[in-house]
């Protein structure tokens, strides 16, 4: 799949007014782009129009032929003035005048029932947007749902080391957090290595309840997470562990999350590193503890993978589903290592939202291109935090696990030593999204009421 960003500047004449308008758009196309032939892309971003609309969200399709048809056609939507409008027009390539004719876009408008609501021009400025548009290329491996590359063990027989599979849901009915933990240890000495996890439900009336499995020798299976009778492997999760039974179908519906940078996933040169095998998936099935079942249909939540030498000196964790294929994933903390011990948390925080994931790389967040500690967690219970800005975009983030919805529990790291998180799957959570336009302007906000995943480690 080949990506691209272009942003557009001009006027339109709508009801008689003339007015600015800018179009930030964001063009997907599958396969390669090749000039020679017709590409059809999908487009999303945001379209700003004097008086009428400030962010309005963008979405529609791209037709790319520069040499075929001699076009590069566009129709995209958005909500105007109170007003589904939809823009449609094209380039007209030619090669006696190749920069202007790739560079002026003519359009109409059209409302909802094809009358014409207006005329103008669009235009691509070089001196403030090429550097931009030819940076943003970039080339993505095809994804494919159900695929499982990142469930299958990262071990490869080191001491020392740590590796869990994970997964959270909300079932949507009854508003119950599910938690499910799958963990292999290599302990620094050299020991067998061995497999443990648990089970946590979080009733909406009820305290949060609990059940451990393990710890059992470690099999070394091809695909994921197997021992006795608990498994966790691409599109299932299944157990039994005390008076808790549970058999998942696991839908993945987005590409892979990478809270941290991808390379760490492949090298493991960090401390610890973290990822989504999907940044969203569904659940379907039974869950059941005590007197309880849940009949989950398509409840949303998310899988994810650890890979380090332990756990952090402290840490916090969030997973935020907010709604419209939009979702949070964030983690704070800080290394045990010498050296590293004593610094503040450092911020991996990823925000996929109208099609783009935010900061564009994974670092940013936790060394900033403009700065050190651009991000910053402020941790601790009930409440935490993190605020940060990439860009001309800022975020803050509110998180609130409410004493008697959190549940405590010991992680052992491989050199024996012990660390407590205490996790909600009830959490409460505000965040806003704000964009610098000469003042900070709110792009987004969601607020989130006994459904965000959170946790807070510490020692």
């Amino acid at each position: 799949m080949t990506s691209f960003r272009e942003t557009l500047l001009g006027t339109v004449t709508v009801d008689g007014h003339q007015r600015s308008i800018r179009l930030d758009l964001k063009v997907e196309a599958d396969g390669l782009l090749r000039p020679w032939r017709t590409v059809q892309a999908r487009v999303a971003g945001k379209a700003r129009v004097g008086g009428l609309a400030d962010g309005a969200v963008v979405s529609g399709e791209m037709e790319i032929s520069p040499v075929a048809r001699q076009r590069v056609y566009y129709r995209i939507s958005f909500r105007a003035g109170g007003r589904n409008l939809t823009l449609e027009g094209w380039k007209s390539v030619t090669a006696l005048r190749p920069v202007r004719s790739l560079t002026v876009l003519p359009f109409t408008l059209y409302e909802e029932n094809g009358k014409q609501a207006g005329t103008g021009t669009l235009r691509f400025p070089l001196t403030t947007s090429l550097v931009p548009f030819l940076t943003s290329f970039r080339l993505h491996r095809q994804w494919a749902a159900g695929a499982g590359p990142y469930w299958a063990p990262r071990w490869n027989g080191e001491a020392g080391r740590t590796e869990v599979w994970y997964t959270t849901l909300t079932d949507p009915v009854t508003g119950t957090g599910v938690w499910l933990h799958h963990e292999l240890v290599a302990p620094s000495d050299g020991s067998a290595p061995f497999a443990h996890g648990w089970v946590a439900a979080f009733p909406e009336d009820q305290p949060p309840q609990h059940a451990r499995f393990g710890p059992t020798p470690w099999e070394s299976p091809d695909d994921g997470f197997v021992v006795d009778s608990v498994l966790a492997l691409s599109g299932r999760l299944a157990g039994v562990a005390d008076n808790f039974s549970w058999d998942l179908a696991e839908r993945e519906t987005q590409p892979p999350l990478f809270t941290f940078p991808a390379w760490s996933w492949r090298r493991p040169l960090l401390p610890a590193t973290q990822m989504l095998p999907a940044g969203r998936s569904t659940y379907s099935g039974t869950f059941r503890f005590g007197a309880i079942t849940l009949s989950l249909a398509d409840a949303p939540g998310a899988s994810a993978r650890i890979y380090g030498h332990g756990n952090a000196r402290r840490w916090a964790w969030l997973h935020a589903d907010l709604g419209n294929e939009s979702v949070l994933e964030l983690v704070a903390a800080t290394s045990m290592r010498p050296g590293l011990r004593h610094l503040p948390p450092m911020v991996f925080l990823r925000l996929r939202h109208n099609g783009t994931t935010w900061p564009q790389r994974p670092e940013r967040s936790a060394v900033g291109w403009a700065g050190w500690r651009r991000f910053r967690a402020n941790l601790g219970l009930p409440q935490w935090g993190v605020t940060g800005r990439s860009g001309l975009q800022r975020i803050r983030v509110e998180v609130t696990q409410p004493d008697e919805q959190t549940l405590s529990l010991q992680y052992k790291d491989p050199d024996g030593a012990l660390a407590t998180c205490n996790n909600s799957e009830r959490a409460d959570a505000r965040i806003v999204l704000e964009r610098w336009r000469g003042v900070w302007r709110t792009e987004a906000q969601w607020t989130l009421s006994g459904t965000a995943h959170a946790e807070v480690g510490l020692r």
